[in-house]
């Protein structure tokens, strides 16, 4: 069984990106942004509110500090930085779903966040300092150190896997600064094999092993309404009940 998770809440001050509101049915967790990549507290809390609406668990979704290229430019810190970086975005968000009645479901780091601590260990490590704090599970990739270090330090690992992302031949997620039109058919296609077979076919033409406990979907997408719809009526028979 999986479910559908979505990075979102990710407008700043009066400028808007995604479109939450359509998206919100569609998913089972939501990623929150917490400041640090996009989001401020109205966002934050905002994007709170509509998740309690719809029965949406929510996530922290915490960045490097780079809101000007949207945490997806890698950074040099160090890990007690780091940890402490993180810490304060989970708890801007944790403080908004208390003030809702909600809990924190999970931690789920953001871009280039995310991709360092995949193959950097101390940024591993980071993230499981701060999610020590807040002992919830962690979203990651398997054959990484995402399964390596956050299940050594005790955490559970939600193994994702990205309708809208393409792999490398290493394994690893292509990362870019800023996304296009992505063909929901292609999408969906590629999650069905990811639940049947456990693969997904990387930009070289090679077969990665994959884990899809939860199919991740970007709300910046410019079509991501579609291609979640899309993903979500060809995996039916998978999903995990609310």
């Amino acid at each position: 069984m999986t479910e559908i998770n979505c990075d979102m809440g990710e407008g700043f001050g009066l400028y808007r990106m995604g479109d939450d509101d359509a998206l919100m049915p569609l998913i089972s967790v939501a990623n929150v942004a917490c400041g640090f990549h996009a989001s401020d507290f109205n966002h934050m809390r905002h994007t709170v509110q509509l998740a309690g609406r719809h029965g949406v668990r929510v996530g922290a979704h915490p960045s490097l500090p780079d809101l000007q290229g949207f945490g997806r430019r890698e950074m040099k810190i160090g890990r007690e930085e780091l940890a402490n970086c993180i810490i304060y975005q989970i708890g801007a968000l944790k403080g908004f779903l208390e003030a809702e009645g909600m809990r924190l479901n999970h931690i789920k780091p953001h871009g280039a966040l995310y991709g360092m601590a995949a193959q950097q260990e101390h940024v591993a490590h980071a993230i499981c300092d701060a999610a020590d704090v807040f002992r919830v599970p962690l979203l990651g990739m398997v054959g990484t150190l995402h399964e390596t270090v956050y299940q050594s330090r005790g955490h559970r690992l939600v193994s994702e896997f990205y309708a809208d992302l393409d792999y490398g031949d290493d394994g690893y997620l292509v990362i870019v600064r800023s996304r296009g039109i992505v063909d929901p058919q292609r999408a969906a296609d590629r999650s069905l094999r990811a639940l049947a077979e456990g693969k997904v076919t990387s930009l070289g033409g090679q077969d990665i092993a994959v884990r899809p406990e939860s199919i991740c979907i970007h709300s910046d997408t410019p079509n991501a309404v579609e291609v979640a719809r899309a993903v979500r009526d060809a995996i039916g028979p998978y999903l995990r009940a609310a």
